[in-house]
């Protein structure tokens, strides 16, 4: 194991209350609140990993998804090298603006060529579904995410999964070895 640390920044994306605070903490604490709160601006977490080659640590930003704070967002995808584009498959809205607004962000402000995910969450909430797992996967085709992982922030379903794609995507894009 070699001393390096990798840092990588990563940023989640999507409308508000699509469930992207209760990823983060779900990921890095194991633990999910049921009490909504909507994030102020930006909040970041910070978690180690290790892989059979690597020490990594991830800087997760997790960005408003209020209109309010439209205008100050891009200064945050600096350095960002890869994102979490986050839709709740109970609201067919916030699947939408995955492409027409989220995307669109991170083309203009970010870096070029950026490994992405698509992440439909609340997958416990089957019932109330309106994006179906097919709408998801031909959208994470049109839009060249890495792949397409439905979530439960609520019981951690899928959730290290959806993460570890993303780091080992930007990875493999780096030429790091995983």
């Amino acid at each position: 194991m070699s001393d390096n640390i990798i840092v990588l920044k990563l940023v989640l994306l999507g409308d508000s209350a699509v469930g992207k605070t209760s990823l983060i903490n779900m990921y890095a604490h194991h633990q999910f609140k049921e009490d909504y709160k909507p994030t102020l601006g930006v909040s970041i977490c910070v978690k180690e990993l290790e892989t059979e080659h690597n020490q990594i640590r991830l800087v997760i930003w997790d960005i408003s998804g209020q209109e309010k704070y439209d205008l100050s967002r891009k200064m945050f995808f600096q350095g960002v090298v890869g994102a979490l584009f986050i839709y709740d498959i109970t609201r067919h809205a916030t699947f939408k603006n995955i492409e027409s607004k989220w995307l669109e962000d991170l083309n203009e402000y970010g870096e070029k060529d950026l490994a992405y995910v698509l992440i439909g969450n609340k997958i416990d909430l089957q019932d109330s579904r309106t994006v179906s797992n097919e709408e998801g996967r031909a959208l994470a085709d049109k839009i060249d995410a890495s792949d397409l992982v439905e979530t439960s922030a609520k019981y951690g379903e899928n959730v290290e999964k959806a993460f570890e794609k993303l780091v080992f995507q930007i990875l493999r894009n780096e030429g790091i070895k995983v």
